[in-house]
């Protein structure tokens, strides 16, 4: 149960930390945002990273076991998560072989495959599960979270008539598992000590970064002496607390947007002008090539041939 028999919450219990969760969202929801409440709105996104940490802390056994992963063995030269409305026909469409054969597609599965292209060869996680639940830890959604900070690159499939909708909810997915896509790294570094409190050093002006709103926020987080070297410019809030979680995970990503041939001229153009976004059509077997040259650059390889020495490269 979430709730002890004095009736407080089991913070160390999952559902306690979703329940907590939920109520500082609904208060930030419920919060109007202005020059008054911005510290109070800080303070409480603050509190919500440090929950969702210890929602994505493994979880501890006393009698010294592990809960079972359905984490697949990497191989190959990368490895690609694929999240949303993939079936079998897809699978093939993009000429992925799965490893494992005649498995049945459950909602919490993690489906390994291998595509070769231009010599290199490249994992597949399909992860349809992602949508039900994994981002709060219901079930075994903490094994998909796993799989998928694992990637290199992560690609969510869509349907073109409905891509806007299903692209705002795996974002909010992914985000709440502590996984940012198509972002850069905030430069901040936070360097502990014993004592001292906290000073701040930059490269840039920290004239609007509130500095005391950001020591409430560290101390939050239970850092009370360290030094906060910030070398980005104009940082904002979200990526400070960020940087301060320090177990966010900032990884590339495709828009596959799949159907294409049953939308408009308009909605095609639409999307067609996204950044990121590859356009196909599985059933008519239209950009098959695309997609998989967009993956391939995506992971941005580097290719090394090797010479024997006073002789000319092969």
């Amino acid at each position: 149960h979430a709730f002890s028999r004095s009736g407080r919450l089991r913070l160390g219990d999952p559902k306690a930390i979703l329940a907590k969760m939920k109520e500082i969202e609904d208060e930030i929801a419920g919060t109007q945002k202005n020059k008054a409440t911005e510290s109070h709105l800080g303070r409480l996104k603050g509190k919500l990273a440090a929950l969702r940490s210890q929602l994505l802390k493994p979880k501890q056994h006393g009698g010294g076991g592990s809960e079972r992963s359905f984490e697949a063995a990497r191989s190959g030269d990368a490895r690609v998560a694929l999240m949303g409305s993939l079936r079998l026909e897809n699978l093939r469409s993009l000429q992925i072989s799965s490893r494992i054969a005649g498995y049945e597609f459950t909602t919490l599965t993690c489906i390994p495959g291998v595509f070769k292209y231009k010599h290199a060869e490249i994992q597949i996680l399909d992860l349809p599960g992602i949508i039900e639940g994994a981002a709060v830890g219901i079930g075994r959604g903490k094994q998909v979270i796993a799989s998928a900070r694992t990637a290199d690159l992560i690609i969510l499939f869509m349907d073109a008539s409905r891509a806007e909708q299903q692209r705002m909810m795996l974002e909010h997915e992914l985000e709440m598992m502590g996984i940012r896509l198509n972002q850069e790294e905030p430069d901040v570094r936070i360097i502990r000590h014993t004592c001292g409190g906290i000073h701040f050093t930059s490269t840039h002006s920290l004239e609007h970064f509130d500095k005391k709103l950001a020591i409430e926020i560290l101390n939050d987080q239970k850092i009370r002496n360290a030094e906060v070297q910030i070398r980005e410019k104009e940082i904002t809030l979200e990526r400070f607390i960020d940087a301060v979680a320090g177990n966010i995970r900032y990884i590339p990503a495709l828009y596959i947007c799949n159907k294409v041939d049953t939308v408009g001229k308009t909605k095609f153009e639409e999307l067609a002008k996204r950044k990121n976004f590859v356009l196909i059509s599985c059933h008519r077997n239209w950009n098959m090539d695309g997609v998989r040259e967009a993956i391939y650059n995506a992971l941005k390889p580097i290719r090394v041939y090797t010479k024997r020495p006073q002789r000319q490269p092969n």
